[in-house]
């Protein structure tokens, strides 16, 4: 499926139940990661693209292998 970035930004953790975010233009849900408890991990915030934001994580990006994909991000 394909969402808008309005369509991702309601997947915050506060408008609804699910807690998405995309990464590369994939949609992942982390609605049960006990890393996004209410939409937020650390500095970042779900329902966003976090491609750019990520360059400066201090993980790699097999974290994403474990999520389950929702969908692709278009803009």
């Amino acid at each position: 499926m394909e969402f808008t970035r309005h369509q991702l930004a309601l997947r915050n953790g506060n408008e609804r139940e699910e807690i998405w975010i995309a990464y590369k233009g994939v949609i992942y849900d982390v609605t049960n990661s006990k890393m996004w408890r209410n939409g937020k991990h650390y500095e970042h915030w779900a329902g966003q693209d976090l491609t750019d934001e990520l360059q400066d994580a201090p993980h790699d990006t097999k974290v994403f292998e474990k999520l389950q994909v929702v969908g692709r991000l278009v803009h």
